[in-house]
């Protein structure tokens, strides 16, 4: 269930987020995933090298932090086993703008950013677009609530 908490502070990111229903925290774990697939099933290493969201093979897959990561290719896989958090989204892959918020809403792969080598993920473009507007303040705002906002 949404606590009032986690009502007031997506409130103020509703418009953006289009009416969707906010995950309920409790019924999740620390890594967006369906059905115990990691970001939908994208490649997070090619966020990285190759600026795009890729789809990854489930050839080249890997369990981490409770869920699947499929990666696109060897290449990628070894380089996310290697170093797991340097490829991984922020916040688990849930959308970072709502996190901001002290609120908890799923991801879509077209919706990313990279700052300060990090990989951020929101809800949708829109999202994405207010999420850009202060960047660094978003993040100080997000990181003070995660992991809490997961319940």
């Amino acid at each position: 269930m949404l606590t009032r908490r986690h009502f007031i502070a997506l409130s103020s990111a509703a418009p953006l987020l289009g009416g969707a229903s906010v995950l309920r925290a409790h019924d999740h774990n620390y890594v967006f995933n369906t059905g115990g697939v990691a970001i939908n099933g994208f490649d997070p290493v090619a966020y990285f090298t190759e600026g795009a969201p890729v789809m990854g093979d489930t050839r080249y897959e890997v369990k981490w932090e409770g869920a699947v990561w499929v990666l696109a290719n060897m290449e990628n896989l070894e380089m996310f086993m290697a170093d797991p958090h340097r490829y991984k989204p922020q916040y688990g892959g849930y959308c970072a703008f709502a996190m901001s918020k002290g609120a908890v809403a799923p991801t879509e792969p077209d919706t990313w950013t990279i700052h300060d080598g990090k990989l951020y993920l929101n809800y949708n473009l829109a999202v994405r677009d207010a999420w850009r507007q202060d960047i660094s303040e978003n993040v100080k705002k997000a990181d003070a609530h995660w992991p809490s906002a997961l319940g």
